[in-house]
């Protein structure tokens, strides 16, 4: 696999409110586990689907599992507010071809990887914080998520890479000055751009 770390690597550093500990049958963990096992049967039939087919699988799992809308709001930050219905839902599917791709491109094989997640999530205020590592044959790599309930169900809103760097806080770095000098118009066709890239296999 090719930078598969940067699949996952973006977040917000969790909050530093007093922790609890939800139970082991908590959603958020149930969430993340299905996601988990979706992406690694993926990965073990990686180049019999191709990368369309690799996008394909993970699509539905991806949007069942991850705040997407929640997502786009955060790696957009404060712009977000003065965007009209109609731009933040571009940007926000934008965004999601953007991450499926980014899955499909990089985790595009296995090699006995394995993912194992802590089956007690913490609360932490109105969110949950699920932990969980990558083991490999050379190293093990921990990646946190940052759960809310929406919707009914609780979904991925950020991830942690070794438990602070934040997917979101990062795609907001990056997306900052495209917003400021183009505005929607021009930050939907840029993650589209990135998006189209990734898909060239």
């Amino acid at each position: 696999m090719r930078n598969w770390i940067l699949a996952a690597t973006l977040s917000l550093v969790a909050a530093t409110l007093p922790a609890a500990h939800a139970e082991a049958a908590d959603p958020a963990v149930q969430q993340v586990q299905t996601f988990y096992d979706v992406l690694l049967d993926t990965m073990k039939h990686a180049k019999e689907l191709g990368i369309k087919g690799r996008y394909e699988k993970l699509k539905p799992v991806i949007e069942r599992t991850f705040d997407l809308p929640g997502m786009a709001r955060l790696s957009v930050g404060p712009s977000w507010n003065t965007m009209t219905p109609q731009e933040q839902q571009a940007l926000t599917a934008a965004l999601e071809r953007m991450t499926v791709a980014n899955y499909a491109s990089n985790f595009n094989g296995y090699d006995g990887e394995k993912f194992v997640v802590d089956p007690t999530a913490t609360v932490r205020g109105s969110y949950r914080v699920v932990m969980s590592k990558l083991i490999t044959g050379s190293e093990t790599i921990s990646f946190n998520y940052r759960m809310r309930e929406t919707d009914g169900s609780w979904k991925i809103l950020d991830i942690f890479l070794m438990g602070f760097v934040s997917q979101m806080a990062k795609q907001r770095s990056d997306f900052g000055s495209t917003v400021q000098s183009g505005g929607a118009a021009a930050l939907e066709k840029k993650i589209n751009a990135l998006a189209d890239k990734l898909m060239k296999e």
